[in-house]
């Protein structure tokens, strides 16, 4: 029987995937939106860094649970409880009395979202034949679209008007709705055919994943260069084995075939997620253009991200791949170049930062989306969740790192030179990241291989 995206027996399942996706995307932009006016009411500009990438640190692990748990036992159970965690975290970061407790609610969140995304690829690569599924991918994209017209318009008009928290605990009640939508046709899909137990070894190679990277970007923060040279140190050595476990065979040297699929995916995140953290902070504080304002570039890069994915959907099949993915790296690029102008002069239109932006979506949703297919097209049956859990994990760590990383430079830079040239070094420095993504694009899998 078909199972293709709008079919009797998937459509449930594709309504259930798309609402998640647009509740999880609403707070995905909303976040961005607000923390400027977050930091305004609760200082701590140190921790505006962590508030990304802690989030991302958790997910790590919720990602890798969860794609296990799906091999093992169905995606039923992660799925569920990935939504719980989510809703939790959004009223922890709502009632945070200071900007810690607002890191702590993002670190639940990260969790929780790590579960769902996980768990929203297992269901493509199970619930959908593969002629269905890069039309699958181009819908789970277009469904930031709405989120992407309406939350940071909503949420800016939210902090200016009533107060940022409500960018929070307001999408708290639309997860559990969302898990309940999707329930039933998840439910039908069950755990997949041999698939080998090692969740145990998963949660601690995830942990252990998550506390060396936090190592590693704390070394940023630390006055000390003996202790941050200490830092960096112990951070690279508890990744080593984690990233070579719970990463496929060669990915860590971006070897030919899925493996540089994988790890081109994660430098992408690196530099897009990055750059993007500094997006609305350049616009709103520092071009004092206002909350509403600095969400209005992440509107433009989510429509473009969506159009790109699109693009890349019409081309999947084709022989075209590698050049897909390397004019995305490039307008990626040239979107990031944008945004290191915007905080340094005022001769540069504070719109120039929404056109800047939605040049770097449409590249992302050209290249993530390609990436994202190379990726899992070819996971031998059973192995759907570990595969998916591969690609999560690879744009989790990436986020994390380019936006500690960013935060780091911003956080120091800022104390020296001041937050507008902080903001464009750190641009800068996601620029470099592009250079080397764009330099292994002939690594990737030109046309779908079963390798």
């Amino acid at each position: 029987m078909e199972r293709g995206a709008w079919t009797p027996g998937t459509r449930l399942l594709t309504a259930g995937i798309v609402f998640m996706t647009t509740a999880v995307g609403f707070e995905g932009l909303a976040v961005p939106t607000v923390l400027p006016a977050t930091l305004d009411e609760l200082g701590g500009l140190p921790l505006y860094g962590w508030a990304f990438s802690g989030f991302w640190l958790t997910s790590l692990i919720g990602i890798a649970l969860a794609g296990r748990e799906a091999d093992r036992r169905g995606p039923l159970l992660p799925f569920v409880g990935g939504s719980t965690l989510f809703a939790g975290g959004l009223v922890v970061a709502g009632l945070a009395p200071d900007m810690a407790w607002v890191v702590v609610g993002r670190a639940v969140q990260g969790l929780g979202a790590g579960a769902i995304a996980a768990i929203t690829y297992v269901l493509i690569a199970r619930g959908y034949d593969s002629p269905a599924q890069p039309r699958m991918i181009a819908v789970v994209q277009s469904a930031w679209v709405v989120p992407g017209l309406l939350g940071p318009a909503l949420a800016g008009y939210l902090a200016e008007e009533a107060s940022w928290r409500w960018a929070f605990l307001g999408l708290a009640p639309l997860l559990p709705l969302a898990a309940l939508l999707t329930v039933p046709p998840i439910r039908r899909l069950g755990k997949a055919e041999g698939a080998a137990p090692g969740s145990v070894r998963t949660a601690f190679d995830a942990v252990q994943l998550a506390a060396g990277a936090g190592l590693l970007l704390s070394a940023g923060l630390v006055g000390n260069l003996v202790l941050a040279t200490g830092f960096v140190a112990a951070g690279l050595a508890l990744m080593i084995r984690p990233l070579r476990s719970l990463f496929p065979a060669g990915t860590m040297l971006a070897r030919p075939g899925r493996g540089a699929a994988i790890a081109l995916l994660g430098l992408i995140s690196v530099a897009f997620f990055g750059a993007e953290a500094f997006v609305p902070l350049a616009v709103s504080s520092v071009r004092n253009a206002g909350t509403l304002a600095g969400g209005m570039a992440l509107t433009a890069a989510a429509v473009t991200w969506a159009i790109g994915s699109w693009v890349q959907a019409r081309l999947a099949h084709g022989r075209h791949r590698q050049l897909v993915v390397a004019v995305g790296i490039g307008l990626v690029a040239l979107g990031i170049g944008f945004e290191a102008v915007v905080p340094l002069t005022s001769l540069a239109p504070v719109w120039l930062a929404a056109v800047g932006w939605a040049i770097g979506g449409m590249g992302m949703g050209m290249a993530y989306s390609m990436l994202t297919l190379a990726s899992i097209e070819s996971a031998p049956s059973g192995t759907e969740g570990a595969a998916s859990a591969s690609v999560q994990l690879a744009e989790a760590l990436g986020i994390a790192l380019g936006t500690g990383v960013t935060g780091s430079v911003v956080a120091i830079g800022a104390v020296d030179l001041g937050l507008a040239p902080a903001i464009a070094l750190a641009e800068v420095a996601m620029l470099l990241v592009c250079g080397l993504g764009i330099a292994l694009v002939g690594r990737v899998p030109a046309a779908r291989t079963d390798a």
